[in-house]
């Protein structure tokens, strides 16, 4: 054979990969890993809280969306999933890779968010208080239904081509249900993980996150890196919280994410019935139509014997979401009509961080009376209502005007479904290191309390990195 004339094969260069967000907040989490054959977005979603961190989810990408090859999806939050509709509005064409839970609770979270988007241009528009004339909604129902059929549900622990020399591995995660930690292995060989929100291993419904494995390059969520989540204590501070309201006829109002949280919650509420702490006659009301649909979609799992569910929390059945009296408010007007009843109740309605849905509505009826009280029961990012509360606002601003803030305030971090530093310190602990650990999706005192425990306690290189960096994967 005459090799005279035969090139030798390419080498392939090292992977790039871009912070796009997620970087100095817990929101808007976008991580674009780029090849010489491929560009693969890890994670896709929504900036919340602060106005100038809503107002980057109206600034255009540096890239050209139709670029992108795949999107590798690790849940389906909407600060993780919620920006996939504009990508797929200006140009997005390719698969959406995640499990097959992730797909079904991220069309019950875009379709929400097209509504709620759709609603604020509205009101905006007949208020006037846009820049814009007319205000059009960051994306529509339409590009909602379109990035729906783009969702290419792959099994966990299985390998799967992105494109040749790319594959994609998904790993248990336990944080939601269908979440899952992301490992990419490149062209050139080297490879990438991403945690997307890590679950803690003492979740009371889902089995807890497979270890890390090693990658070259990891990029580590930090949400809770500088805190530690008193676990027994904060399950009895909210059972206090909810006797005690109760006692002096009062209301408790449960912020609450609808996927996952309310099912957590859910599940305490049942706990606190079967042992006494909760009356038989004080009824449960869930008050969002999100928070309903992804609880059909638990209980279905309950229904298949998921193993992601705890083995012990199967053996309970569907009961152990259930707090008998239970109430479902599907209606508005079912929700409206909760305002004339005086009857001591829990009430559990969306958004977790207050934000948007009908948990505002209750807000604004419930604050100012102090029999009542609020318990926040998970991370509240900056700029959000539920933040307000928990650093002691004595007025909160909604629909216009100002509310005071007269009833309790409870504040249980530790219902969250995110690892606490320690926590995430554990999964870490039996990997080998990595080239370069990037600390993401937190705000900057919780990111660099996580850096410098990992290169204090495991010897990493830990960084935190800036928004619109651009890293080498080697």
């Amino acid at each position: 054979m005459n090799t005279a004339n035969t090139a030798p094969s390419a080498t392939p260069r090292p992977g790039l990969l871009t912070f796009l967000g997620g970087v100095g907040t817990v929101t808007g989490s976008k991580f674009l890993v780029e090849t010489d054959h491929a560009r693969i977005m890890v994670d896709c979603g929504l900036f919340q809280g602060l106005a100038e961190l809503r107002r980057r989810n109206r600034r255009p990408l540096p890239l050209d969306p139709a670029d992108v090859r795949a999107v590798v999806l690790t849940h389906a939050h909407l600060d993780h999933c919620g920006y996939l509709p504009r990508l797929v509005r200006d140009g997005f064409r390719g698969p959406i890779l995640c499990t097959a839970a992730t797909a079904r609770l991220a069309e019950l979270i875009l379709r929400d968010s097209a509504h709620l988007l759709r609603e604020d241009a509205e009101h905006a528009n007949r208020n006037g208080w846009s820049k814009h004339s007319p205000a059009e909604p960051l994306y529509t129902d339409k590009d909602v239904e379109r990035t729906l059929t783009m969702f290419d549900p792959v099994p966990l622990e299985t390998d799967v081509e992105i494109i040749s020399g790319t594959t994609l591995r998904l790993h248990r995660a336990g944080h939601i249900l269908g979440s899952a930690w992301a490992h990419l292995t490149l062209e050139d060989g080297h490879t990438l993980a991403a945690s997307g929100d890590l679950g803690r291993p003492v979740h009371p419904l889902l089995r807890a996150p497979e270890p890390f494995t090693g990658a070259d390059v990891l990029l580590l969520e930090s949400t809770y890196g500088n805190r530690h989540h008193e676990e027994t204590a904060a399950r009895e501070w909210f059972a206090r919280a909810v006797e005690r309201t109760l006692a002096r006829g009062g209301t408790v109002l449960i912020p609450s994410f609808a996927v996952d949280r309310t099912e957590v919650v859910l599940h305490q509420l049942a706990e606190l019935r079967r042992t006494g702490r909760l009356a038989a006659g004080a009824p449960v009301y869930v008050d969002s139509p999100m928070a309903l649909a992804a609880l059909e979609i638990y209980r279905e799992a309950f229904t298949a014997r998921s193993p992601e569910l705890r083995p012990e929390v199967l053996a309970e059945g569907e009961a152990a979401l259930d707090p008998e009296p239970f109430t479902l408010i599907h209606s508005l007007q079912e929700s409206l009509a909760l305002e004339r009843s005086s009857v001591p109740c829990v009430l559990v309605s969306a958004s977790g961080m207050a934000t948007g849905g009908r948990v505002v509505h209750h807000l604004r009826r419930l604050l100012p009376d102090p029999r009542n009280t609020v318990v926040v029961v998970g991370f509240a990012a900056q700029g959000t209502r539920a933040r307000d509360l928990v650093n002691g606002a004595r007025v909160l601003k909604m629909y216009g005007g100002y509310v005071p803030v007269r009833a309790e305030v409870v504040n249980v971090p530790a219902f969250s479904a995110h690892a606490d530093a320690a926590e995430v310190i554990d999964w870490l602990h039996t990997a080998p290191p990595p080239s370069a650990t990037y600390l993401v999706h937190g705000e900057p005192e919780g990111s660099q309390a996580l850096r410098d425990r990992i290169d204090r306690e495991l010897g990493w290189t830990a960084v935190v990195p800036h928004s619109g960096e651009r890293v080498l994967i080697r």
